[in-house]
């Protein structure tokens, strides 16, 4: 299972399945990445969290926990 926090920069990846439960589920749907959707890493900090994706055409941090619970393909 590769998830986005595998993905490198300036790569693209389709998101395959949202792991988690409730409210962080939830939470990540809210920000627009849903099963299907086009996910571009466009930088990770210095210590790896948070990272910056794009996604539906805007730029969004993601926490390093929460990648994980995003499956890409």
């Amino acid at each position: 299972m590769k998830t986005l926090r595998d993905v490198g920069i300036g790569k693209t990846a389709v998101v395959v399945k949202l792991h988690g439960e409730g409210a962080v589920k939830r939470r990540i749907m809210d920000m627009g990445v849903t099963k299907g959707t086009s996910v571009y890493v466009r930088k990770v900090a210095p210590l790896g969290d948070p990272i910056e994706v794009t996604v539906r055409g805007y730029e969004l941090s993601v926490r390093k926990a929460d990648a994980e619970m995003i499956e890409v393909e």
